[in-house]
């Protein structure tokens, strides 16, 4: 991270952003994850307490586990077990890794589940050019030697589709990880959006995906990494905002 944060800041932060999630409309449930690994520690990450909605995750509520799995400190919830083989991978193998997103859009698992997966066929598509990797569907991802297996897919790149399941980001913040997955999700809603008009879809050439690419890559540190895009969603969850989509 540019700036670190200390574990406090860090946990009001991650709190509002699984709250942002339920406004979108990305929660499941009491199901899926977003982890952030403590700053100046390798071993260990907050993730949310299992059993509650996104809506109700809170700062002082949010569960600090090592990368075994092990309560770091005292919390009436545990995590969920499906959520920590992916995370715990991610936040061991990469050093960089700082925050994992993982959610199950209906936009995201569509493109998940289909034989092409995401086309560059529209404006934010055409910004992810070599940002996306793919991963096979194991089941319930409930084994542990899975997640090298996802590791080794990512191959460096900051986000996964998890074929016949969903998606996934990582970022060296809260915010660049947003912000890629939001792009992301958004490339697979247009997608979804295009193919239902039963038309063929205009495919972007190579040269201006690379350009496009390279551009939103270039601009987005003069605004934070996305760090201003998430502070206006998290100031309009804080009004209680009930826009969701």
């Amino acid at each position: 991270m540019d700036e670190i944060m200390s574990e406090e800041t860090l946990r009001v932060q991650l709190a509002a952003t699984y709250r942002v999630f339920a406004m979108l409309g990305w929660d499941e449930l009491i199901y899926n994850h977003i982890s952030v690994r403590i700053p100046g520690e390798t071993d260990s990450f907050l993730i949310n307490p299992f059993g509650l909605h996104y809506s109700e995750v809170r700062a002082d509520n949010l569960v600090k586990v090592g990368m075994d799995g092990r309560p770091l400190a005292s919390s009436a919830y545990s995590a969920n077990p499906a959520g920590f083989v992916i995370h715990s991978a991610i936040h061991s193998a990469i050093a960089d890794a700082h925050c994992v997103m993982h959610v199950h859009t209906t936009a995201g698992m569509a493109v998940a589940c289909s034989q092409e997966g995401l086309q560059c066929t529209n404006f934010y598509a055409a910004q992810l050019r070599n940002r996306v990797a793919y991963h096979d569907f194991e089941g319930i991802t409930l084994r542990a030697d899975e997640g090298p297996r996802m590791v080794n897919n990512l191959a460096g790149r900051p986000l996964l589709i998890l074929r016949n399941h969903g998606l996934l980001s990582v970022g060296s913040t809260i915010a660049q990880a947003f912000a890629f997955l939001w792009t992301l999700n958004r490339a697979c809603e247009v997608q979804m959006a295009t193919a239902s008009l039963r038309q063929t879809a205009i495919e972007i050439p190579d040269e201006i995906s690379a350009a496009a690419s390279r551009d939103a890559l270039q601009f987005a540190p003069d605004h934070g990494g996305g760090q201003d895009v998430l502070d206006a969603l998290i100031r309009l969850e804080s009004r209680g905002w009930n826009g969701r989509k």
